[in-house]
């Protein structure tokens, strides 16, 4: 191919290529390093999105990691956000509210972006969950309200549900069941408007079967529970846990203690494998204690209430710690025991946000520890404040099934004008990407063929450069053979050996395997590192006299490095261990040492040639001609030229530890380096 024909395929290659970014540019726009960025954090989430419930400090790990090759942007912080719910499963609550407080102060100082409200909405998720945890239900509910106001102006409605569900648990914990409720149908009505995946159902399906035990109705809360039982083997560790506790909690308030033990024991069994859930261990040995209470067990419940207590203590749990002041307080009756009943009383706290089943609990335990010591006043006082709390449940179901029919019915018009809608929208998507296609099947094709004129000039010439390269060490070989006469040389160094020492035969025998060896490799491009070192080792040895007993020299191999097993260009050590003595050591006054070292680093091997002879001089008398590093620099750069990693060469001084300044030649050659031209 001529010079203009080869540039005119060139700018056709060219203009092609522009053409076909300019489509992807219109189709997808531009994209700028952060989006390419945020893409990998989201598939970085995907991907390990279950595995928080599983390995939190695993992923924790992973995202650390991510961070740290991020800038200070939205990415970095958006992998810091992932580090939040690690830090609530395993318990370290403390640590979580430093990072919330740094997330903070990064979205206070950017523009507003969906983005940036999706980040926000992470933390005011985290803070109403450590609220939650903690007891104060009030200033949780308040930021699941905030979460949910900013994730709707996000990008990641997949998530809403979540956020509704833990709306719907705050509110049930403060008394509004019917608001509860309307939460928890609200998020079954967004997974069906929007086909999220049926995996968020369960945990709804559950947390509405709370609701009704709450309501102690309990036959809508076997129906939903069963719902959720469908789904079992598919939830994830956190889930299978407040399944098997809600349908435990539903069997004590219908007093059958023996089956919620039951349950509780399986939640105890579950969490048992997963060390980070200490938070959810605990709670199950306080429910199973206060079962116990139930039974008259009381030895057994006061060894769960004594396991669980510390831990609630550290954390600061009020309402736990509430619940296991109750149970102290039964334990206390049980075991006729009312003046530490009555210290109890006096010293326990009631949370602001406390659970009305929590304080009905209590109320049952002082109605029955006031009638035991005769203060009948106070008994009948505490029975009223059950009867009303049980009138208020009895009023909450009749509001619960007016706006459960409501509910339905908005759930059925929404659901039907989102199906409408988005089947709209499918149509339109659908021809666009088919117009798409067109266009990038077309394009796609006129790349191939100008790629397919591009590969085959410049395969043609690679066949005319390779053979011009062959022609040319076919001459060169053929030249250096003519001129040694390598066979009559051996011959006459054969005849001299005889008549001499023992000595002078292993000096003479010794030169010419360093001259035959010298002449095979000329012929070869590569040869192992084994048989490299061989030589070098046969020449080392002939140079020993004319150095002296001052002549030192070191050859160290990596445990790692096979040399058999690695290929490197011939003569690369020959040639620099060659200079280091002719031109640096021989003239040297003194010690004069010579280390050879190669190792592994990664995917590389790493060879240096370091001597003590004062450095490189560029000005020195004892400078040589520089022909052999010539030729291996020009045999390295040809075949740098065809590998996609290169092997690297540098020459530096340095400096050595007894203060002497010397030279290294150093390589690094990568693994599967192609030595073929």
């Amino acid at each position: 191919m001529s010079e203009s024909a080869r540039k005119r395929t060139l700018f056709y290659i060219y203009f092609l290529l522009i053409g076909l970014i300019v489509f992807n540019a219109c189709v997808s726009g531009n994209k700028k390093p952060e989006d390419l960025d945020l893409q990998a954090f989201e598939t970085f989430s995907r991907m390990h999105g279950d595995s928080v419930a599983i390995a939190p400090r695993r992923v924790r790990a992973k995202a650390f990691q991510r961070m740290e090759e991020a800038q200070d942007s939205l990415v970095k912080y958006s992998y810091l956000s992932m580090t939040l719910k690690t830090y609530l499963i395993t318990s370290q609550l403390d640590s979580a509210r430093i990072v919330i407080r740094q997330i903070e102060d990064f979205v206070q100082k950017q523009p507003y972006s969906p983005q940036i409200a999706d980040l926000s909405s992470e933390c005011f998720n985290m803070r109403g969950n450590i609220y939650a945890r903690t007891g104060y239900m009030d200033s949780a509910e308040y930021y699941f309200r905030k979460a949910y106001e900013q994730r709707m102006q996000g990008t990641k409605i997949e998530v809403i549900p979540d956020i509704l569900m833990n709306l719907a648990d705050a509110s049930n914990r403060l008394g509004k069941l019917d608001v509860g409720a309307a939460w928890y149908r609200r998020a079954l009505l967004l997974c069906d408007s929007l086909n999220i995946t049926s995996a968020k159902k369960p945990p709804i399906y559950y947390g509405l079967a709370q609701v009704y035990v709450t309501m102690r109705d309990f036959e809508q809360c076997d129906y939903y529970n069963n719902l959720a039982a469908g789904s079992y083997e598919s939830m994830l560790p956190y889930e299978k846990y407040i399944y098997l506790n809600n349908r435990g909690t539903s069997y004590y308030y219908r007093e059958d203690y023996e089956t919620a033990m039951d349950y509780f024991k399986k939640v105890v069994s579950l969490v048992e494998d997963y060390p980070d859930m200490g938070f959810e261990l605990n709670l199950s040995w306080l429910n199973l204690g206060d079962c116990f209470l139930q039974l008259n067990e009381a030895d057994s419940a006061a060894k769960y209430m004594n396991k669980c207590e510390p831990f609630f203590e550290q954390l600061g749990v009020t309402t736990a710690l509430y619940y296991i002041d109750t149970q102290k307080i039964e334990l206390a009756l049980l075991q006729k025991d009312f003046q530490k009943a009555r210290r109890i009383l006096s010293e326990s706290v009631a949370p602001p946000d406390i659970d009305p089943d929590m304080v009905h609990i209590r109320n049952k335990y002082l109605q029955q520890f006031y009638e035991e010591t005769n203060n009948y006043q106070q008994a009948y006082y505490y029975l009223k404040e059950n009867n009303l709390l049980d009138d208020s449940v009895r009023n909450e179901r009749v509001r619960m099934h007016t706006a459960d029919l409501t509910m339905r019915y908005q759930q059925d018009s929404t659901l039907m004008a989102h199906k409408v809608l988005f089947q709209k929208q499918r149509n339109e998507m659908l021809t666009l990407r088919q117009t798409r296609l067109v266009i990038l099947a077309i394009a796609v094709v006129a790349v191939l063929i100008a790629g397919f004129l591009y590969l085959y000039s410049k395969k043609k010439r690679a066949l005319l450069l390779a053979q011009s390269r062959r022609t040319v060490s076919t001459l060169r070989l053929e030249n250096i053979r003519n001129r040694l006469s390598p066979h009559f040389i051996f011959n006459v160094l054969n005849q001299e050996m005889a008549g001499r020492k023992t000595e002078e035969q292993r000096e003479l025998s010794s030169l010419v395997k360093l001259m035959r060896r010298n002449l095979e490799l000329a012929e070869q491009l590569c040869v192992t590192l084994a048989e490299e070192l061989d030589f070098v080792k046969t020449y080392i040895d002939l140079e020993r006299r004319s150095l002296g007993s001052a002549f030192h020299s070191e050859i160290e191999i990596g445990e790692d490095v096979h040399p058999e097993h690695v290929s490197i260009p011939s003569m690369m050590i020959q040639i620099p261990v060659e200079n280091a003595v002719k031109h640096a050591l021989r003239g040297k006054e003194g010690d004069r040492n010579l280390w050879i070292s190669v190792c592994r680093q990664e995917s590389f091997i790493c060879i240096k040639i370091t001597d003590n002879g004062g450095g490189y001089r560029p000005n020195s008398k004892n400078r040589g001609t520089g022909t052999g590093m010539k030729v291996i620099m020009q045999t390295i750069q040809i075949l740098n030229n065809k590998n996609k990693e290169s092997i690297d060469v540098s020459v530096h001084n340095v400096s050595l530890p007894n203060g002497e300044i010397g030279c290294e030649v150093a390589f690094r050659l990568p693994d599967n380096y192609d030595y073929r031209i």
